[in-house]
């Protein structure tokens, strides 16, 4: 008998490029899913196919054969991961479908892993903690995928409460839900740009800039050997090494030093409902994003430079590992649909593209869409 499960892309509100420094984020899960829907196979095969490409992936459970550099690599990594902990499903064949846009820095890729391996997990009646399911996850994508992501994305779209942003520290894997309205940012949106310039995060200049991130943190961490790593440290520290670290280095490592204290002080605007204090400090992490971290583009720039001139915008910056993909825009609620429309306008007159923009709520993560417990009984 088949079965479905699903699991919602995301957006990250504050907090880019610190999840894998210990850092802290601020995302929220958004209405766009990826749906696996598994069925039993009478074989000894496992198959994996979408309705997104052609192509369908066989292989016998018995093989234990790498990647091969495709959409289904994101799947087959889940179940590679179970394996390791001894878990091996029956036969099975494995269907994804689902609507989140792809290349758009949304986090379509963890979509499907989490889809997928909550789906296999059901299949297998096997129990894993929220938190060992995201990191299972995360692994998938670093191990079997070669994509040097941090935790994120697995962890939020695993973790999402409905009307909540999630707040996490990435190195402890801790986490509050933050309320959105109430006593949050009330009558506001969050407005999703897609500039339509495609962005991966498995190839590219995003792997560059994790590389020359470390090499600065290894620098910091052997002048002060108490701190853990970029997650403890503060501007001052960073500024006394700076002569010892590449120019690039220094760069990024400011990014993330002051980003982690922009995370804080949104999330104290958060709770004193400063929607205009929110937004002052998205549109300095775009700043940083772009100047710092250089990790925007043409469009994006645009998009961010356009959205802060409109009626009711409060703030704008890149959104996900960057080099293309969405803009996340906070809006007053009144103001947001002549908001997309008039963005729309300029970014077409512009570039000669249709930004596709989404004005989104904040949904439940896959554990609680799909009735799963989180913590492993």
């Amino acid at each position: 008998m088949q079965r479905s499960f699903s699991a919602p892309a995301r957006v990250n509100l504050l907090g880019e490029h610190t999840d894998y420094t210990g850092g802290l984020v601020l995302p929220m899960a958004i209405p766009f899913k990826t749906v696996a829907a598994i069925s039993p196979r009478d074989d000894e095969q496992y198959s994996f196919a979408s309705a997104s490409y052609t192509s369908v992936r066989e292989f016998a459970r018995s093989d234990r054969s790498e990647g091969r550099g495709d959409w289904s690599d994101y799947s087959v990594g889940v179940l590679r991961e179970l394996q390791k902990l001894g878990t091996e499903p029956r036969s099975f064949a494995l269907m994804l479908d689902g609507n989140v846009p792809l290349g758009a820095g949304l986090s379509s890729s963890a979509s499907v892993e989490v889809a997928s391996g909550v789906a296999m997990l059901a299949y297998s009646d096997r129990k894993l903690s929220m938190k060992e399911f995201a990191l299972l996850c995360q692994r998938a994508e670093n191990s079997y995928v070669h994509s040097p992501c941090g935790i994120m994305d697995q962890f939020v779209i695993t973790a999402a409460k409905k009307d909540h942003a999630l707040l996490i520290d990435t190195r402890a894997l801790t986490y509050q839900h933050i309320p959105l309205q109430e006593g949050g940012l009330h009558g506001t949106r969050v407005i999703v740009c897609n500039s339509m310039v495609k962005h991966s995060v498995a190839t590219g200049g995003y792997g560059d800039r994790r590389r020359e991130l470390e090499v600065g943190q290894a620098v910091l961490l052997q002048r002060y050997p108490q701190l853990r790593d970029l997650g403890d440290a503060n501007l001052q520290q960073l500024q006394s090494c700076e002569a010892d670290m590449p120019p690039e280095s220094f760069l990024r490592c400011r990014h993330v030093v002051t980003e982690n204290q922009r995370v804080r002080d949104a999330v104290i605007a958060m709770r004193a409902g400063d929607a205009k204090a929110f937004g002052a400090l998205m549109v300095q992490a775009h700043a940083s994003m772009s100047g710092d971290f250089a990790s925007s583009c043409e469009e994006i720039d645009f998009l961010v430079e356009t959205a802060v001139t409109l009626p009711g915008c409060f703030g704008a910056r890149i959104t996900g590992g960057g080099f293309g993909g969405c803009t996340v825009n906070l809006v007053r609620e009144d103001a947001a649909q002549q908001f997309v429309e008039r963005l729309q306008e300029q970014y077409l007159e512009r570039f000669h593209v249709k930004a596709e923009s989404y004005i989104c709520d904040a949904v439940d993560g896959a554990f609680r869409a799909n009735g799963l417990s989180e913590e492993a009984e």
